[in-house]
């Protein structure tokens, strides 16, 4: 499975992850706020940390224990919403 633009496969395939960082923490948490309400539209909820203007993501579908097609759209969704 190839990752999505600026997301990379964690080691065993278990999960695409990127960092996103921002001019400052109302930008980060802006873009955090516009990907959780996507998130919660389509029922499928990414692993976040925020510090201040940096956004990290771990996308993974636990109950197949690894990345599945709904990952890659998120995390294609994610992108767009930058």
């Amino acid at each position: 499975m190839d990752a999505p633009d600026g997301w990379t496969l964690e080691d065993g395939g278990k999960a695409l992850l990127r960092t996103f960082t921002f001019k400052d923490f109302s930008e980060a948490f802006g873009f955090l706020t516009r990907v959780a309400l996507h998130a919660e539209k389509v029922d499928h909820h990414p692993e976040i940390t925020n510090v201040w203007n940096r956004v990290d993501f771990r996308l993974t579908s636990h109950d197949a224990g690894g990345v599945t097609e709904r990952d890659t759209k998120l995390a294609e969704a994610i992108n767009a919403l930058r």
